[in-house]
């Protein structure tokens, strides 16, 4: 499928690469997106950030500092890279994703759950650790999110979440936002989706600026909040904190 086909994804539901939904549409459209670009999801990751998303993931394992045999929800798991990190260090897995698609593509032996990860069928301080890779930007909500992840986490567990952001510089801003909208896109189109993959650069423009982002963390009842800025994207982690 390039470029100029259809944008009719799977279920019936139109993507328009140049719109931000909200609520419940934005929830359709991004689980029909996924559904539908699933099958070459990893293969144009790696082309699009040059492999640096493999390196990300291990900085954020290690910066995740959990212990061997912690359990560890990868939170819109997608294929199972996080999963994948989790379990070379001796954790267990435990993988959730809204996208069936994803799920189906998964290239992990962890445990994987079809579950909108606003409501996770779990119990309360029941694991020791998550993490979410590039998809903050794909929820209805973040602080309804971040409560949520706290409900789960046991106290003194830490969270290691990455997603993008352009870079702060503003030349090496304008280069990355030359390659994420016109390059992307065109990769995309030639590997994948190509309105997908027009769609999914735009994305980043729900995700809050930094100081937003800590806040809303620490009102959800996390502590140590702190971030690492990679080019092209950045991790934050924290630990639970011991009081609701």
């Amino acid at each position: 499928m390039n470029e100029h086909s259809n944008p009719i994804l799977s279920e019936g539901v139109t993507v328009d690469p140049d719109a931000l939904p909200t609520g419940e549409t934005k929830r359709r459209q991004i689980r029909s997106l996924f559904d539908t670009i699933a099958p070459r999801y990893d293969l144009v990751n790696r082309i699009m950030s040059f492999g640096l998303d493999v390196r990300w993931r291990r900085r954020a394992m290690r910066q995740l500092n959990a212990n061997a045999g912690d359990l560890i929800i990868d939170l819109a798991c997608g294929t199972g890279d996080f999963c994948r990190e989790i379990s070379k260090r001796g954790m267990v897995p435990l993988g959730f994703d809204l996208s069936m698609g994803m799920l189906a593509a998964a290239r992990t032996d962890a445990p994987l759950i079809h579950a909108d990860i606003l409501a996770l069928p779990l119990a309360d301080r029941s694991v020791d650790g998550a993490t979410c890779g590039f998809a903050l930007r794909n929820l209805i909500e973040l602080p309804g999110f971040f409560d949520e992840v706290a409900r789960v986490v046991r106290p003194g567990g830490r969270i290691a979440f990455l997603d993008a952001s352009p870079p702060e510089n503003r030349f090496l801003r304008a280069g990355h936002g030359l390659y994420f909208n016109r390059i992307v896109p065109l990769i995309g189109g030639l590997l994948s989706e190509g309105r997908a993959y027009r769609y999914l650069p735009k994305s980043v423009a729900y995700l809050p600026e930094w100081p937003q982002l800590r806040d809303e963390l620490i009102a959800a009842g996390f502590r140590d909040v702190e971030r690492t800025v990679f080019s092209g994207a950045h991790l934050f982690t924290a630990t639970r904190s011991d009081t609701p």
